[in-house]
């Protein structure tokens, strides 16, 4: 009898340890950890646990240089979310979601250096919007995660607080930026998702250059209340994830209105309840979509990505959706070339380091050109988005340059976008996020080309969405981009969905595998 209960214990442990190894940290989803807490499989401290590993054991010893500090408090967190499952108790929508968070966005309990070492010992008063919103959600900050110095380079992410960023698919190419940390670490699975912020380019760049999904919402759906800022009337923030699905429950999470941010006042009522409603694998059959052929067949145009993004509308064309090729935005040349940036940093530096209380590290962010606290590539963007005044709102220098929405060039883009659509009578356009390959880092600023994000959405206020488009030259990222109309995310949401479902083309970075128990206990140890 005795014999027969140790045997039956032995085969109990046995196979409650076989089943702790059967979570895979690498690509998991938030659905993935959900079910293995719900099964008793992993408890929410081993989930943090095994992804504060990973980044003790790849970040550093590989260079990749995705990450800037772990939180400390992120296992006391975990902790108290296994105690309220324990306890049968409600938990957030995003409960044990391990997060990376990019260093521009306020965190009462880590540093927020903006990628500058001037602000290398800044903590915040209290967390952004964003922060607090998934914290509400009980998602876990697990780690801050490295940028371009004030956001400044779409081309790579360098900063003084921490140094070079590479990409996790190649080690020796750029992740580009200014979200760089962000899109590196989320695709080495140094969390569940990642978040990040875009002026131009710097949410859906890198997510292109590390197959991710990226996601620049319409200005005012979301707030960018505690988000250090580069030109508030452009700067959207937002998720990085793997899958379109794990982006539309983080969206559902931080989305919405903010009375901090007036911006958001545009974007009240606009929302929708649950993004996650519309991920439809058939969303695109007889949907009518415009092929931009200005931002594909280009001059310096890599024939790779072209041949990917020739493949990505037959693909999308299979899955039931209506081509319209080519689509034309009237003048199109003109919009690009149009003097819209207001030069504003310097003023919209001034109001947020006002929010940091009296003992702000910084009056003025172009003091750093006297203090020499700067990286050299970060010198120039001093020097130009600083050359505004201090404390004089862009409405009211002379001349004045107007805030979005009432930009007259800027608006006249949006119409013309918007109108050629209703013209076509398309949902959404369609182009290659980047028409290059990620730069050698070595060649950053030489070969920085092919960059569409910073074109039609940031001066438009239009969304946009980038999707994993295959890989180029054996092992580098691709993205897809898709526009639509302005407060459209969910049909956004319902066609990146709909095109990942039909291609899967994520795949993880062969440099960052699981790792073995032996190694993680060992790490652990």
């Amino acid at each position: 009898m005795l014999k027969s209960f140790i045997t039956c214990v032995l085969f109990l442990f046995s196979a409650l340890s076989a089943q702790a190894q059967n979570f895979q940290f690498v690509e998991a989803t938030i659905d993935d950890i959900h079910a293995s807490l719900k099964s008793g499989e992993m408890s929410c401290r081993e989930i943090v646990t095994g992804y504060i590993e990973r980044i003790n054991y790849y970040d550093q010893d590989t260079k990749l240089n995705a990450i800037t500090v772990i939180n400390q408090n992120a296992l006391a967190k975990a902790d108290a979310i296994d105690v309220k499952l324990k306890n049968g108790e409600t938990l957030g929508p995003l409960y044990c979601a391990p997060m990376l968070i990019k260093d521009n966005y306020d965190t009462h309990d880590l540093p927020t250096t903006g990628g500058s070492i001037a602000l290398k010992d800044s903590y915040p008063p209290d967390d952004a919007f964003m922060v607090g919103k998934l914290r509400e959600a009980d998602a876990i900050v697990i780690a801050k995660t490295n940028m371009a110095e004030w956001a400044f380079s779409p081309r790579q992410s360098v900063s003084s607080s921490f140094g070079t960023t590479a990409n996790a698919y190649d080690l020796a190419r750029v992740p580009a930026g200014s979200s760089g940390g962000t899109a590196s670490g989320t695709a080495a699975s140094f969390g569940v998702a990642g978040m990040g912020s875009d002026t131009g380019n710097s949410i859906r760049g890198p997510s292109s250059h590390l197959a991710l999904f990226g996601i620049r919402s319409t200005i005012g759906l979301t707030s960018r209340d505690g988000v250090i800022p580069l030109a508030w009337d452009r700067d959207v923030a937002g998720p990085m994830t793997r899958t379109v699905t794990d982006g539309a429950k983080v969206f559902n999470v931080v989305a919405g209105y903010d009375p901090k941010d007036r911006m958001t006042e545009l974007g009240r009522g606009k929302r929708k309840d649950d993004y996650t409603k519309y991920l439809d694998k058939n969303a695109l059959k007889g949907k009518r979509i415009g092929v931009l052929r200005s931002l594909v067949f280009t001059e310096d145009a890599d024939p790779e990505i072209t041949a990917l993004f020739i493949q990505a509308v037959d693909d999308l064309k299979a899955a039931g959706a209506i081509i319209v090729d080519s689509f034309e935005i009237p003048n199109f040349a003109e919009h690009r070339d149009a003097p819209n940036f207001c030069m504003r940093f310097r003023y919209d530096m001034h109001e947020y380091l006002k929010t940091l209380g009296p003992d702000a590290p910084l009056k003025d962010v172009t003091m750093v050109l006297e203090t020499g606290q700067y990286s050299p590539d970060a010198k120039g963007g001093l020097e130009r988005f600083g050359a505004g005044p201090l404390d004089i709102h862009p409405n009211d220098q002379n001349p004045p340059c107007l805030e979005f929405p009432n930009h007259p060039g800027r608006n006249a883009f949006k119409a013309d976008v918007e109108n050629a659509m209703d013209a076509h009578n398309v949902e959404a356009i369609i182009y290659p996020s980047w028409t290059n390959p990620p730069a050698l880092l070595a060649r950053a600023n030489e070969d920085y080309a092919g960059d569409n994000s910073q074109i039609v959405a940031p001066a438009t206020g239009l969304p946009a969405v980038t999707v994993p488009m295959g890989f180029s030259h054996g092992n580098l990222p691709a993205g897809l981009q898709i526009l639509a109309r302005a407060y459209s995310e969910d049909i956004l949401f319902s066609f990146a969905y709909a095109y990942e479902q039909a291609t899967k083309h994520r795949k993880p970075p062969r440099r960052f595998p699981e790792i073995e128990k032996q190694t993680r206990f060992a790490v652990r140890k």
